[in-house]
């Protein structure tokens, strides 16, 4: 079988241990989904394969750690019927859509219904009991003029919030906090080291859905979601502000691997770091990291030559049936990467395709 459609990169400790033929997925602590918006719809396909098979989590609990996209995926894993609510996470999503004038409160409620769409309210005692997965939701507490409402208002501060994160990446701190909302008998192990910035506070039947689509309120297009059950009053918006894709050392004490799905090769800390392309993670913080992606193959084939993004409900917006259909190919076309990547382990050939980070 040949591989043409995905790559694999590892940080140094995850590739020594791959090319010494020592890697498992049994060996996985920690699942991490990035935020981005649409893009993650080529990860489904590498999802519902370790979801189904049942393949991560069988030997010790994994950490299914997620910022806006990446926290609404790994909620349905935890349902009662994973693989069925993964799809209605799917299916809403990729139908839901919107108008010109649509308000900012409006799409907040518009997200409100596709979490409704996959998350039963009667299902969250049976999710905050799940043995094999730990749910871990990003979030960011907006401070000053970031928790206005008024857009003009917004735009100013994240003005002034790229500027100093632009001097000073610990700056950005002044502006949004990193609020973790985790389920499991303990934080996760990257709460509780010196390095850490923010607050961490229990998962709960009360605050598991305002969590989750506050993880996915994006700025500026979104109101905020205000006052979670159990956190800090304010006003908390997307978790890719501060944590975009890796922008903390998800390894665990028993030296377990993070393994990432990831829609592209650069890995950007925040989402205020996304100009500024010599802003890289530290490389403590992808030492244990797996990171598997679309080759650029693979992305030629997509409709348009692209993974799907935010930007597409803009430029189809009178057009919202091709956006659909676009989204539904791209999902079709995706399926097979998580086949794809088993093979590579099955067949020992993982080691002779690896990359370092």
């Amino acid at each position: 079988m040949e591989v043409k459609n995905i790559r694999v990169r590892a940080g140094q400790r995850a590739y020594d241990l791959i090319r010494s033929g020592g890697f498992s997925l049994d060996g996985i602590s920690t699942y991490f989904g990035p935020a981005g918006g649409p893009r993650w719809l080529v990860a489904s396909g590498f999802d519902l394969i370790l979801l189904r098979e049942g393949l991560i989590g069988r030997v010790h609990p994994v950490w299914l750690t997620g910022a806006s996209a990446g926290a609404w995926r790994f909620a349905a894993w935890l349902q009662p019927e994973a693989v069925k609510s993964y799809r209605a996470l799917m299916e809403a999503y990729i139908t839901a859509t919107y108008g010109r004038r649509d308000t900012p409160q409006k799409i907040l409620q518009s997200l409100t219904a596709i979490i409704n769409a996959y998350i039963e309210d009667d299902a969250l005692s049976f999710a905050l009991a799940h043995k094999r997965y730990r749910l871990v939701i990003l979030t960011s507490l907006v401070r000053h003029l970031a928790a206005s409402e008024r857009r003009w208002v917004q735009k100013v501060s994240f003005l002034l919030g790229f500027l100093a994160n632009a001097i000073k990446p610990s700056l950005i701190h002044r502006f949004f906090e990193r609020i973790v909302f985790y389920y499991g008998p303990h934080p996760p192990d990257f709460c509780l080291r010196k390095r850490f910035r923010g607050r961490f506070f229990a998962l709960n039947e009360v605050n598991f859905k305002s969590a989750v689509i506050a993880s996915g309120a994006i700025p500026i297009a979104v109101a905020g979601v205000r006052d979670i059950f159990g956190a800090p009053n304010g006003v908390y918006r997307d978790g890719g502000l501060v944590d975009y894709h890796i922008n903390q050392d998800y390894s665990t004490r028993d030296r377990g691997l993070t393994l990432f799905f990831h829609h592209q090769e650069r890995i950007i800390p925040g989402w205020l770091d996304k100009k500024l392309k010599r802003r890289r993670p530290p490389g403590a913080f992808l030492d244990s990291v797996v990171m598997v992606y679309p080759s650029q193959e693979f992305i030629a084939g997509l409709p348009g030559g692209r993974i799907p993004d935010r930007g597409d409900f803009a430029t189809f917006i009178d057009d919202p049936a091709t956006r659909i259909a676009n989204w539904r190919r791209a999902v079709e076309l995706a399926e097979p990467l998580g086949e794809e990547f088993l093979e590579l382990i099955a067949s020992g050939r993982l080691k002779d395709v690896v990359e370092k980070l």
